[in-house]
């Protein structure tokens, strides 16, 4: 018996809607990331991007848990000495509200070559409203 390895035109991806404002921040990325994936396929393999595009709508009103707003911490660097900027998640949420979720999802996905392909599926917008009514996005289903 042979295993079936679909290439990538015989792969169906569909387009999810999430509401940001539904699950605390870890929960909704752990989902957002697997779906991102694929991991919720049979047909799933590691070594292939098989994953749905996912829509993110409200990320304004993303939820942090405990004292999250004001310890967490987000960090970026330039690369010359001394050049470390530190963040918190009140002040990167005031200045962009949708990085915080876009960061949160990043860092969920394995570092290798499929990383840059499959956050390209991820589309975060503050608001209710987004663009992409005509592909007939589905919503996806979240545990509570």
């Amino acid at each position: 018996m042979k295993t079936l390895i679909p290439n990538s035109k015989q792969i169906e991806r569909k387009w999810y809607v999430v509401d940001a404002s539904l699950l605390p921040l870890g929960r909704l990325a752990t989902v957002i990331a697997d779906t991102l994936r694929g991991k919720n396929k049979t047909t799933f393999l590691p070594s292939q991007d098989m994953g749905d595009h996912v829509i993110v709508i409200n990320s304004q009103n993303i939820k942090l848990t405990g004292n999250k707003w004001d310890d967490k911490k987000y960090y970026r660097h330039s690369g010359y000495i001394g050049s470390l900027k530190t963040t918190t998640a009140k002040k990167l949420h005031e200045d962009k509200p949708t990085e915080i979720i876009k960061l949160a999802v990043a860092g969920m996905i394995p570092r290798n070559r499929l990383k840059k392909g499959v956050l390209e599926k991820l589309y975060v917008y503050t608001g209710m409203e987004h663009p992409h009514e005509a592909q007939q996005p589905e919503t996806l289903k979240l545990k509570k």
